[in-house]
């Protein structure tokens, strides 16, 4: 081997162990962080909590969203998870429903004593039937009453045609709004800014925009919402990305957080560096199981906020009880 040819080889192999050292540290770094994180937070389990606090209940349902507000005595839904139902009977669409479960958990955490559930309002974040497949049998339960919802039209020509053609954003959303429709529950479209009470916290509904009337991914379309209480603020992300940069517009608004929901279960398009450096959360909530979550992402909330994250699959369901002095205590086994 001449000399040319060995000095090309050891550059070769110099540029492959530096590649190998920020993949590495990707693969490594993640599960340290959050074992130490983790580790550090004082998680109780649900038995030991009190009945009537204002709290945030993060369910169990897999890779979708159900997330329930609770607070004196009032109640908000805001998406309720994966539906069984495939009505186009594609293959990639025999998924796991949860609707059973989330029915089971409104009558069992936010009955009165007549047995009935008085959800104040609902807001499906976006038409994917991982947020709002399962609506259409909570709304359609004889014992749960809904006051409004809040559900962004839903308009094809605005989607991929991808999902158009092989999801059932069209159905989820129809079989939604007839169960709104069956039980006169008034349907907001297009809420503005202003923020409302709900108990104790503060709502403010953040809208993504379509104003430039391209075909995006139905992501694009998500509601987020800010609750706020006393100075602690929580933001739940839906599926808001930043593929249309709704990320970079939005977090300037949404400023300095407590606790994120992460947006999309923490998959690819959502969460970038600005995001979490900008909210800077102390806490994130991942609505996935670990094992699915990116890694990537992971890794980018971990360096750049620090955050302690918990998976709501791994704890089976967390809730977030939110205190008067801005405290946060976490509960896990929800159910």
């Amino acid at each position: 081997m001449n000399k040319k040819l060995k000095t090309v080889l050891i550059i070769l192999l110099v540029i492959v162990l530096a590649a190998m050292i920020p993949i590495s540290v990707l693969v490594i770094k993640p599960a340290y962080a959050l074992n130490h994180n983790r580790a550090n937070l004082e998680i109780k389990t649900a038995a030991e909590r009190s009945v009537g606090s204002d709290a945030i209940h993060f369910l169990n349902t897999g890779s979708s969203d159900a997330i329930l507000i609770e607070s004196c005595g009032k109640f908000a839904l805001i998406d309720a998870g994966e539906d069984n139902d495939n009505p186009r009977h594609f293959e990639g669409l025999e998924l796991k429903g949860y609707e059973d479960e989330v029915v089971a958990y409104l009558k069992k955490n936010a009955a009165g004593e007549d047995g009935r559930v008085m959800l104040d309002f609902v807001l499906g974040t976006h038409s994917h039937s991982d947020h709002i497949g399962g609506f259409d049998t909570v709304i359609a339960d004889d014992s749960i009453d809904i006051g409004r919802a809040y559900l962004k039209e839903y308009d094809s020509n605005k989607v991929l045609d991808y999902e158009v053609e092989q999801w059932d954003n069209q159905e989820v959303y129809d079989q939604m709004v007839k169960a709104l429709n069956a039980k006169n529950v008034p349907i907001i479209s297009q809420p503005d800014s202003e923020p409302f009470s709900l108990g104790n916290f503060t709502v403010t509904i953040f809208n993504t925009t379509d104003e430039d009337n391209e075909k995006v991914g139905e992501n694009d379309h998500s509601f987020g919402v800010l609750l706020e209480k006393n100075g602690t603020k929580i933001f739940l992300s839906g599926d808001i990305d930043n593929l249309s940069g709704d990320e970079d517009r939005l977090a300037p608004e949404i400023g300095d957080i407590d606790l994120l929901k992460i947006g999309h279960h923490s998959y690819y398009g959502s969460t970038t560096s600005n995001w979490v450096q900008t909210l800077s959360p102390e806490y994130c909530v991942v609505t996935n199981n670990k094992s699915s979550a990116d890694p990537r992402i992971i890794w980018r909330i971990e360096r750049k906020a620090n955050s302690a994250i918990l998976f709501t699959g791994e704890e089976n369901g967390v809730i977030a009880e939110i205190g008067d002095n801005g405290s946060i205590q976490f509960y896990n086994s929800i159910y």
